[in-house]
């Protein structure tokens, strides 16, 4: 084929034409403008995509050809927002880019991204982008990533030049230099001497690195009596060292001028695996048995899985499917699993469904555009219009064999949000606009909170401001903001006793009910206990239910504040009723005096606020600015624990100070920080911040 492919349909007949690859990096690391670089480079005519804050925020498939081999290409978001997106590329993949910027360097929250990749065994070439505006030289750069990345971090082709004036790339195993000065198609010549002084002092590593992960001991003995085994063998061996995720070749790259294009698609070609050869995920029947990754055969049973899920308005929804196994073909009736209570404890079951679903076009990425085709192989990502009720994360398989693959992790909504309708006509489209917005993004949540507010739970500042624009742009529908409010508890700290009066005559029947109670706190999470200690019937038997329904919906209401009493013993010892006016209503509205009666604010009863057990995961020099941090929020150390150079810090925190901590950890931690919570129970309110939520009669 050429070097510039025309921008028409491209028939895969093997797994093995395939090379599936995300390009992963920071926000900011030049990765989008790789890709787009990548796709100008093989795609005749094609000038680019514009950036806005949705291309930016999903993850974006298109395709190229090079050489024998059909690319698909998926940018994935660089921003911690958006890394379900990234671990949806990364599931869907066969191998990385990893991108980095020479002139940032690498934080933590690159650190994360290479963790996300390694985690998945993903084989990853280094793009090592913005070199002419770098600090650094080559080497010093090369040095960092190192020491951040490892030692499998090893450079295959050095840039000739520095700054501004980098003309082109020396291969360290080829010795071939390729210029890129000319302003069209780089120029590929042997290497003269003038090269020799950058190559040296990479080829040893890289040759110590290929002997040690190709583990070919031909070479190592070439290697050791001084002589060359040949450029031919020695690039063989990098494409296999490649494939198995273990050394980590460093291309050099600038935008301006093209330069490290042509070297990364040869090693896209040449170095990275096939689908054959990279993993499956495991799948499981629907009655649990474990059946292991499905082939990548086309002759197989189909086995595929939702990728990500985008909804329009006018045109419904768009699937993305990584197929793993077998042929997809038009008009094929597959059936349509999501059972995520099969891999993770505590999963909704809710979310659990099985539906048959019949496949109308299967569209193919040539370059951007999408293409009709007849049917895909095991190994290709096509897109499914329409399918009604597949989403994010379900599988697609065969019905004479139906299996579940277990979905990515996605990362938890840890931002809340709280939002109303900003008029009528909003909050009539409301409902139906945030139940799509929950089927495209798998990490959205919907809950509501305290009050009945409506909470929607994002996984940071650039989610949350993006699903806004959604709901207005898309769906046509306005909301508020207002304070998240806490599920505030209220309970007695000390033992009361009140009588309480319904007394009223206004003619005819009157009502009449005269309660008296003890009211004692329990421990925490003991609920409500009622307990009938009359004596010569001064309370009727058939009242005595009376008194206890209407305590207890006096203390869901609560007694001081409006939040619900809990963890108390209400004790009804004496009373009095009248043969006629006595009724269930009066009693009730008698034990709910009562209960008002024996509270006292700040002297009986307190409010309790809600305490989440929180697990924060940074690098170790970030430990004393997090553990100081966690202090100011009224937080309880309880312990920590050192792996690497991770630390993991476990602490009790008020709800209260949580509302932005996904925003400020980030900032603590330079990007890298993580966190989980877990509801742990609750604690009395300090007495300093009580007034803020009493109210007076």
């Amino acid at each position: 084929m050429s070097s510039k492919e025309n921008n028409t349909q491209v028939q895969v007949n093997s797994p093995d034409d395939v090379r599936n690859v995300v390009l992963v990096g920071n926000a900011g690391s030049g990765k989008t403008s790789l890709f787009e670089q990548l796709l100008r480079a093989r795609v005749a005519g094609y000038r680019g995509e514009k950036d806005d804050a949705e291309r930016l925020s999903q993850l974006y498939l298109a395709s190229l050809v090079t050489g024998n081999v059909f690319v698909n290409l998926l940018d994935a978001p660089g921003h911690p927002d958006f890394v379900g997106e990234l671990r949806a590329g990364i599931r869907a993949a066969d191998a990385a880019i990893f991108v980095v910027s020479a002139a940032d360097g690498i934080d933590g929250a690159a650190q994360a991204l290479w963790e996300e990749c390694a985690e998945a065994k993903l084989p990853r070439i280094i793009a090592l982008t913005k070199l002419d505006a770098a600090h650094d030289d080559f080497d010093t750069v090369i040095e960092e990533l190192k020491d951040k990345l490892g030692d499998g971090v090893l450079p295959t082709h050095i840039p000739v030049g520095s700054g501004s004036d980098i003309s082109g790339t020396v291969g360290v195993l080829s010795r071939r230099f390729r210029d890129y000065s000319g302003g069209g198609s780089p120029v590929l010549s042997e290497g003269d001497d003038r090269h020799d002084d950058l190559i040296e002092p990479h080829r040893g590593p890289l040759m110590e690195g290929l002997i040690e992960e190709a583990d070919d001991a031909e070479l190592m003995d070439s290697y050791l009596e001084g002589s060359d085994p040949g450029r031919d063998y020695l690039l063989d061996d990098l494409m296999k060292a490649t494939a198995g995720a273990n050394l980590y070749p460093v291309v050099p790259v600038v935008q301006s001028s093209g330069l490290g294009t042509e070297e990364l698609l040869s090693l896209i070609e040449q170095g990275f695996p096939t689908p054959s050869l990279h993993p499956n995920p495991e799948a499981v029947k629907l009655n649990g048995e474990e059946v292991g990754p499905a082939p990548s055969d086309p002759d197989a049973p189909l086995v595929a899985q939702v990728i990500r899920t985008t909804t329009d308005p006018f045109a419904g929804r768009l699937s993305m499917v990584r197929i793993y196994s077998g042929t997809l073909r038009t008009d094929d009736v597959v059936h349509v699993s999501g059972h995520r209570s099969f891999f993770l404890d505590g999963a909704d079951e809710d979310a659990d469904h099985d539906n048959e679903e019949r496949i109308g076009v299967i569209q193919q990425a040539v370059g951007v555009e999408l293409k009709p085709k007849a049917s895909a192989i095991a190994g290709e990502i096509v897109m499914l219009p329409k399918l009604g009720t597949a989403e994010t994360g379900d599988t697609l398989s065969s019905q004479d064999n139906v299996v579940v693959v277990p979905n990515w992790a996605m990362p938890q909504a840890l931002l809340p949000l709280a939002i109303k309708a900003a008029t009528r006509n909003d909050e009539d489209k409301l409902a139906g606009a945030l139940q799509r917005l929950a089927v495209e993004d798998a990490t959205v949540k919907l809950a509501r909170g305290a009050s009945d507010q409506l909470v929607l739970w994002t996984t940071g500042q650039a989610h949350a401001d993006l699903l806004l624009n959604r709901l207005k742009d898309r769906y046509g529908v306005n909301v508020e903001q207002e304070e998240v409010k806490i599920a505030l508890r209220e309970t007695f700290t000390a033992k009361a006793t009140a009588l309480g009066r319904h007394v009223k005559q206004s003619g005819g029947h009157g009502q009449y009910a005269v309660v008296n109670i003890d009211v004692e706190p329990l421990e925490r999470g003991a609920g409500f206990e009622f307990v009938d200690k009359v004596v010569g019937g001064a309370v009727p038997r058939n009242f005595i239910p009376s008194v206890e329904k209407g305590a207890k919906a006096q203390l869901e209401k609560g007694v001081i504040a409006g939040f619900p009493m809990v963890d108390v013993r209400v004790t009804l010892f004496d009373g009095k009723a009248h043969s006629v006016d006595s009724s269930d209503m009066a009693f009730q509205m008698a034990a709910s005096a009562a209960l008002k009666e024996a509270a006292v604010v700040g002297k009986n009863v307190a409010l309790l606020e809600p305490i989440d057990l929180v697990t924060v995961t940074v690098g170790e020099e970030h430990m004393g600015a997090v553990m100081t941090d966690i202090s100011g929020r009224r937080g309880q150390m309880q312990g920590t624990d050192t792996d690497g150079h991770k630390v993991t810090i476990t602490a009790l925190i008020p709800q209260m100070e949580m509302a932005r901590y996904a925003i400020d950890l980030r900032g603590l931690a330079q990007g890298g920080g993580s966190f989980t919570r877990t509801f742990h129970g609750y604690e009395v309110l300090p007495g300093n911040l009580v007034e803020k939520f009493t109210t007076k009669d």
